[in-house]
């Protein structure tokens, strides 16, 4: 599972136009992250959709479709809070806004995200973006009292040094403050009741933000300026990535390699880089493709600028009601399907799956479609409340 979002930043909206591509790339993201999650409720499987010598290539392309999410989301809550920085007064009110949003969105993973994921049961504490993106926000807070050139040049440190980190496993008492910071996902016993599982490290995360902040002065830049420095980065990144991975030697702790069944698996070994945490590769891979979305976004079609940009206008709006309506339609379903609610996403320790569910990615995408498009009018209405109104706990929400 890969939720994630992008937080907005509090504007001044009469003075200041906001930057399309970014509305439209990032809600382009959000309706993409709903597959996934979605694909966990209505259709776990056994078989890790990572599995290239045993997933089928449909299952491996709806999980590796929604890697692009948690980059392009985390790389442009830092660009937002470039163009944010840019309307403040001085880089304290940014500071201050950043560390009080960042506390927030830990808070809410904990108490809010927790509770929707497991219909209120609490059996696990399960930390995913939202927890790193709050810790990443913390950490920008303290980043952007520094000249923008030491920033960039310490999360291409963080980025490019992702093979040279270590990963402990498994993780103890003594190591759990740098698993915390860096490592693969592990579980801890917060009490002995209460596990914890730390899907996304905060570290690596926090570079991503950090890296998206970096480039927030291109945004300023005329189009035709920007789009050409979008599309060189993008096609940069993915050319790191084909000539790093074609030679398996740095990038990402999984080499890639020939399958036995068939070409098209070999090419998914090759695609099928490192998300936890982020290699080096993988954020090439993602990055790359972000940055020449950003790049052609202002060229789609109105109507479908305009359709995605309502998504990417509110991004945490989404995020929360989005999993709130795929947590109650999975209660719904497997109630009426079989005689009680059950959980397949997140079933209590010991539960087994009902006898008679069978995975289905047919049903996984038509629940998708409903789900996506059921958010577009909620979304739209929240959207047109925000420009009418300018409640300071607006900018949390």
């Amino acid at each position: 599972m890969s939720p994630a979002f992008s937080p907005t930043l509090p504007s001044s909206r009469a003075t200041t136009p906001r930057v399309q591509a970014i509305d439209v790339v990032r809600g382009l993201i959000m309706v993409i992250m709903a597959l996934d999650h979605i694909r966990d409720f209505w259709s776990p499987t056994t078989v890790r959709p990572e599995d290239v010598a045993h997933a089928s290539a449909f299952l491996f392309f709806t999980r590796w479709i929604t890697h692009f999410c948690a980059p392009t989301f985390a790389f442009l809550a830092g660009t937002s809070v470039f163009l944010y920085q840019q309307k403040q007064p001085g880089r304290g009110a940014v500071s201050r806004f950043l560390l009080t949003r960042g506390l927030w969105l830990v808070c809410l993973e904990v108490v809010v995200m927790n509770f929707l994921l497991q219909w209120g049961a609490y059996s696990l504490l399960l930390l995913t973006v939202i927890w790193s993106l709050g810790w990443g926000m913390v950490v920008l807070a303290g980043l952007v009292w520094l000249p923008r050139w030491l920033v960039a040049t310490l999360a291409l440190a963080v980025i490019f040094g992702h093979n040279l980190l270590p990963i402990i496993q498994p993780v103890t008492s003594a190591t759990l403050p740098w698993a915390l910071l860096y490592d693969s996902p592990f579980l801890f016993l917060l009490s002995p009741k209460l596990p914890v599982l730390v899907a996304y490290a905060i570290l690596p995360w926090a570079a991503v933000m950090a890296a998206g902040y970096c480039i927030g002065p291109w945004f300023r830049l005329p189009l035709p300026e920007r789009k050409r420095r979008l599309r060189w980065a993008g096609s940069a990144a993915l050319l790191l990535f084909v000539v790093l991975r074609a030679s398996n030697l740095y990038g990402d702790p999984a080499p890639w390699a020939t399958q036995a069944r068939g070409p098209v698996y070999t090419v998914l070994s090759f695609l099928n880089v490192t998300k936890s945490p982020p290699s080096l590769l993988f954020l090439s891979l993602t990055l790359g493709v972000a940055l020449l979305l950003l790049s052609i976004a202002e060229e789609l079609p109105a109507r479908l600028r305009g359709w995605l940009g309502v998504f990417g206008k509110v991004p945490m709006f989404y995020y929360v009601v989005h999993f709130a309506l795929i947590s109650f339609s999975t209660l719904v379903w497997t109630w009426v399907a079989f005689g009680k609610p059950f959980n397949l996403a997140f079933a209590p320790p010991g539960a087994s799956q009902p006898a008679a569910y069978q995975p289905s990615l047919l049903r996984a995408y038509a629940v998708w479609v409903v789900v996506v498009l059921l958010l577009y009018w909620p979304c739209r209405w929240y959207q047109g409340y925000k420009q009418r109104h300018s409640y300071w706990w607006l900018s949390y929400l």
